[in-house]
């Protein structure tokens, strides 16, 4: 079996088999609370699953929030470690695209909420060869007035919620083509806002 997990916009995880089909799926739509739902949905998507071996963990590596992301893909790996198994980290807008691609056959673009009034952006056309959906545009982070112009006419799909499943289907794609769809470094499109102080000034006598 795949794991996947994802905390980009609320809490997903998902176990599916090889072959992409769904052996358990637990979420929750809350935007934060991730640490306090992460370990629950965990442990109900394994229950339902039932017997099997998990061999890799998808994690998804947003666009999302800094400390909603961190919660994700640190579950992804604790996970993994214990195990001893991989983890394969995943664009977050990938699954989202791949669940619109059962319906749209026109580019589109993928719309998540970024929060401060601004939105991630991902242009998406079709499926590559592999299966996976594929990337005409790279995410960006814009001014939720200024998106539709941004898209110039590109139909959009706001999504607020993510399948987690999807996601680990598309992991498992990228397994079997032995392609790498990112880096270890997640997508928070901005900093934090707590930074680390610096130092003290000093005191003159």
């Amino acid at each position: 079996m795949i794991l996947a997990v994802d905390t980009s916009l609320g809490t997903a995880v998902a176990l599916i088999d090889a072959d992409g089909a769904r052996r358990a799926e637990a979420a929750a739509t809350d935007p934060l609370g991730h640490a306090e739902v992460i370990g629950d949905l965990l442990v109900a998507a394994l229950s339902d699953a039932g017997d099997g071996e998990v061999t890799h963990v998808i994690a998804g590596m947003g666009p999302g929030p800094f400390t909603g992301l961190r919660i994700g893909i640190a579950a992804a790996r604790t996970f993994a470690l214990g195990r001893g198994i991989p983890v394969v980290p995943v664009p977050s807008h990938l699954a989202a695209a791949l669940t619109a691609l059962e319906t749209e056959s026109q580019p589109f673009a993928i719309v998540t909420d970024a929060r401060r009034r601004e939105v991630a952006i991902t242009v998406f056309d079709g499926l590559d060869a592999d299966g996976i959906p594929h990337i005409v545009a790279d995410t960006v982070l814009v001014r939720a007035a200024d998106a539709d112009a941004h898209l110039d006419g590109i139909r959009r799909i706001d999504v607020a919620t993510l399948s987690a499943a999807d996601l680990a289907r598309v992991g498992a794609r990228a397994l079997a083509a032995g392609r790498t769809l990112t880096g270890d470094e997640p997508l928070y499109m901005r900093h934090p806002d707590v930074t680390v102080p610096g130092a003290p000034k000093k005191v003159g006598s």
